[in-house]
This record gives structure tokens, C-alpha cells and sequence, in this order.
């Protein structure tokens, strides 16, 4: 499969989620494309990056930078809904990830499945 047509299913992308951004104190929540919602941090969340689609995911998931964010929105692949203050801060905290060429590479392999 192509890394241009990763489709993670909604079970798989949660756990991607919650290793990447687990670490988040700032809360807020990732809703997939079936409905169902990943948590971050600890406290009522402030926003919702919400993902459109399988394919919006995975192609933000090959390099989850600030920058992929902000064209995923600006393209209507994922949207914000909430306050948008409290997603500049997250947007912070997520610039800070360090992500190993190891790690990046067995996160799309998890990209890859289905469940």
C-alpha cells in the first residue's frame, strides 16, 4: 500500500493518537471520522481537532508538524472546533515532539491497519 492511501481504522488511529500526544497536558480531544473521541490531557477540553477522513489522518500522521495541521485546516481536511487560543498552545506543545526515525516509521506501519 502506498503511503499516499494510508486508512488506519478508527481503533488504530486512536492508539496512534494517544502515543503521540498522551504526553499533552493542555486538554482537548481528537474526534475520527466514525464519531468517536480520543482524549488528551486531564479537564474539560477547550477544542476538537476533528478529522474528516482516514486519508486526512494518515497523511498528517506521515508528519504531524504545526505546519500539516494549519494546511489540513486551511484544505478542510480536519477542522477546530472550540477555542482556537487554547490550539495555538497545543500547537506549541506538538512542535516540541521529537519523533525518531524508528518511531515514525512503526507509527505508519500502524497506519496501515485496518482496525
Amino acid at each position: 500500500m502506498p503511503l499516499l492511501s494510508l486508512r488506519p481504522g478508527a481503533a488504530t488511529a486512536a492508539a496512534i493518537l494517544r502515543e503521540l500526544f498522551g504526553h499533552i497536558r493542555e486538554p482537548f480531544t481528537f474526534q475520527l471520522w466514525d464519531g468517536s473521541e480520543v482524549e488528551i490531557g486531564s479537564g474539560p477540553p477547550a477544542f476538537a481537532v476533528v478529522f474528516k477522513s482516514p486519508e486526512a489522518f494518515g497523511q498528517l500522521m506521515r508528519d504531524p508538524s504545526p505546519g500539516n495541521f494549519a494546511e489540513a485546516f486551511v484544505s478542510s481536511a480536519i477542522d477546530i472546533d472550540g477555542d482556537l487560543f487554547s490550539a495555538m498552545t497545543v500547537a506549541n506543545a506538538i512542535e516540541a515532539i521529537d519523533i525518531s526515525t524508528g518511531r515514525k516509521l512503526r507509527l505508519l506501519w500502524m497506519c496501515r491497519a485496518r482496525g
